[in-house]
């Protein structure tokens, strides 16, 4: 009789345990949740999750970043624990060593290295997030190729770093297939962090550019971004916008957006958490999985005309099939 109870009440535990919600955290970049772009994704990906029941998202208050947000999700009960920037990686490597029950994702993760200058093996317990940004902005490149007037493009970065030397090389290579005599003019915002949030900074660059001849700039920039949006604008030129449809915040403006879909991968990591397919490494997203792309709809379409949208696709095709290789450096 006590064996059967034990029984029972093992398979009462085991079904509510089936019932409870998965319990995710999102811990954020820099510029936070509401910068309309990185972030946003991160957000918007993991309250689709949400959407469909079973999952309990928890985000990271305004502000809290690195390790002490991630411990705070940790001993919250999150058994998922996602943090949005290569920045996080280290403090990411930190906390997943330091809570092994948990599991943490890191999108646009990058091997950290410690104190020594020695690398950082990611934990058993945390999986990378990561994109063949290069994809996407090959295809906008092309895009800015097909339709400068001036045949002078620029291209404006946030912090200097691998992961944006990816957009830049992507994008150069993209205007070279359509218009070889094209030149791509190229500004960073800076060599650390702050290059991210310097909207500013974003204005005066990409207003440099216009002034200089570039009828098009591609940011790829962070908040820093915003201001580029800006100066398109003002100068009545064209942007590219970056990581979301940024359309909206320069109507007429915008010629397209490179989309980096941060809440794929996001929703995506969350569904395998749910299925028990939890897996560390890194895993990448790029066209074929539909985790890159860009904008094209009825807003930007009266500035694409139809052969020019033809040649794009048939670009994005075939990157897609892996006929076309593009280069992450310049």
């Amino acid at each position: 009789a006590l064996a059967a109870l034990a029984l029972a009440s093992a398979a009462c535990r085991a079904r509510e345990e089936a019932r409870a919600p998965l319990r995710v955290g999102v811990v954020f970049d820099i510029g936070g949740r509401g910068d309309r772009g990185f972030n946003d994704g991160a957000a918007e990906g993991a309250q689709r999750a949400a959407s469909g029941g079973g999952v309990q998202v928890q985000f990271a208050p305004e502000g809290a970043t690195g390790l002490a947000a991630m411990r705070q999700m940790a001993t919250a009960g999150n058994q998922l624990i996602i943090t949005v920037g290569f920045l996080s990686s280290h403090d990411a490597t930190l906390a997943a060593r330091e809570f092994p029950g948990a599991h943490f994702a890191v999108i646009d993760y990058a091997l950290p290295v410690d104190e020594q200058g020695r690398t950082m093996l990611p934990p058993p317990n945390l999986a990378g997030l990561n994109f063949r940004e290069e994809e996407g902005s090959f295809v906008v490149g092309a895009l800015a190729g097909l339709t400068t007037r001036t045949r002078q493009v620029g291209f404006v970065g946030g912090m200097r770093s691998p992961l944006i030397a990816r957009f830049e090389a992507g994008y150069a290579a993209g205007v070279q297939r359509t218009c070889p005599s094209c030149a791509v003019q190229v500004r960073y915002a800076g060599d650390t962090p702050a290059g991210f949030r310097d909207v500013p900074a974003g204005r005066r660059l990409a207003t440099g550019l216009y002034d200089a001849g570039a009828d098009i700039v591609f940011q790829a920039a962070g908040e820093t971004g915003l201001g580029v949006l800006q100066a398109a604008r003002d100068a009545g030129k064209l942007a590219i916008g970056v990581d979301v449809d940024q359309g909206a915040m320069a109507p007429g403006h915008v010629l397209t957006s490179m989309l980096k879909r941060i809440d794929v991968a996001v929703e995506d990591a969350i569904r395998r958490e749910r299925e028990g397919r939890f897996r560390s490494g890194v895993r990448s997203y790029g066209l074929a999985e539909g985790g890159i792309g860009y904008v094209f709809d009825a807003r930007n379409a009266p500035l694409i005309p139809p052969p020019v949208h033809t040649r794009v696709e048939v670009l994005r095709a075939a990157i897609a099939a892996g006929l076309v290789t593009v280069p992450t450096t310049r």
